[in-house]
């Protein structure tokens, strides 16, 4: 599908963003990420070889870096930020600074330059825990974020979808579900990766809270959302909210750990009782499925047997080093 659009991604290089960039770019769309580059650019280089591609090194939070940026942009998905609720709480002032005053600014600069399509990540983190695990949360239930990553997001989700419906930017918010899977910016600071790195390196699992509840999502499908959602007609996605993944893609640690077993059959695993975790939800992701046709192509065993094959055949040969996690 051939395109003159122009598709900003901000955060490109990123876990998510350079998977979602290769699917651009796949599609036949023109591509310009902008990334700082905190975790390096590994992820982009082979990326230069395309002439859709184009790559700008800057900070989000940068007026003349943004202003350059949306030239001629199109579409922007903005999925920089500060990520997670141990970097957040590291660098509580830098998190609110970049995911929710950039946000803001990325935003109004965007209907002034007259983008059409404004994707903003965001996270199922928003739900926080909820008040009766039997039940499933939705885009409709109260949102009780307990960290300040999530807090970001939500103070975000409001203002984009406090703008005026007459504006000519459309947004559109993605709850993302817990990412997994393999990234060209590889990450083992997540649950799945995590666990499935150290099993199969051999060592003893050590399990916090077995029993609460999150969904998961491969990073390959959570990136196709962002495409889906560009792709839709205006009047389904523009000021509305989806969770992005699988109602049936819910786990419990220890369902995880379960799905480890069946793999890695010698696995050892220990468990540390935690009575208390702030965040315990369990997401229904029907209405993406239904207003979108959204189906996720990968579940939670495929993650798990990639993340096992590249540990074992020494495709990474240093999986602990801290350029694959986001706190260092």
């Amino acid at each position: 599908m051939a395109t003159d659009k122009i598709v900003l991604v901000t955060g490109g290089a990123g876990y998510i963003g350079s998977v979602l960039v290769r699917q651009l770019l796949e599609q036949g769309y023109r591509v310009r990420v902008l990334d700082l580059l905190l975790f390096g650019g590994e992820s982009l280089v082979e990326l230069f070889n395309n002439p859709d591609f184009e790559f700008i090194k800057g900070d989000v939070r940068d007026q003349q870096v943004l202003e350059q940026a949306l030239k001629g942009v199109n579409y922007v998905v903005h999925l920089a930020a500060i990520v997670g609720d141990p970097a957040c709480a590291a660098q509580p002032q830098l998190a609110t600074e970049v995911n929710l005053e950039a946000t803001k600014n990325l935003y109004h600069l965007a209907e002034q330059h007259k983008v059409e399509r404004f994707i903003f990540a965001s996270t199922c983190s928003n739900y926080g825990k909820m008040a009766d695990s039997d039940q499933y949360v939705d885009e409709n239930s109260p949102l009780r974020p307990v960290s300040h990553y999530a807090r970001t997001k939500v103070e975000a989700e409001l203002f984009l979808l406090g703008q005026p419906r007459t504006n000519y930017c459309k947004p559109t918010v993605l709850r993302f579900a817990t990412v997994y899977g393999i990234s060209p910016r590889m990450r083992f600071d997540l649950t799945v990766n995590e666990f499935t790195k150290e099993l199969a390196l051999g060592r003893e699992l050590v399990v916090y809270g077995q029993q609460f509840w999150r969904p998961y999502c491969h990073v390959v499908d959570l990136a196709r959302s962002a495409i889906i959602a560009l792709q839709a007609p205006e009047q389904k996605v523009a000021f509305e909210v989806f969770n992005v993944g699988d109602t049936s893609e819910n786990y419990q640690k220890q369902m995880i750990v379960d799905l480890l077993r069946e793999q890695i059959p010698n696995a050892k695993i220990k468990y540390v009782e935690k009575l208390e975790d702030p965040r315990d939800y369990r997401v229904s992701f029907e209405k993406i499925k239904n207003v979108l046709g959204f189906k996720i192509t990968k579940r939670v065993p495929d993650g798990i047997r990639q993340i096992k094959q590249i540990i074992e055949s020494g495709i990474i040969t240093e999986p602990d080093h801290p350029r694959y996690k986001n706190v260092r």
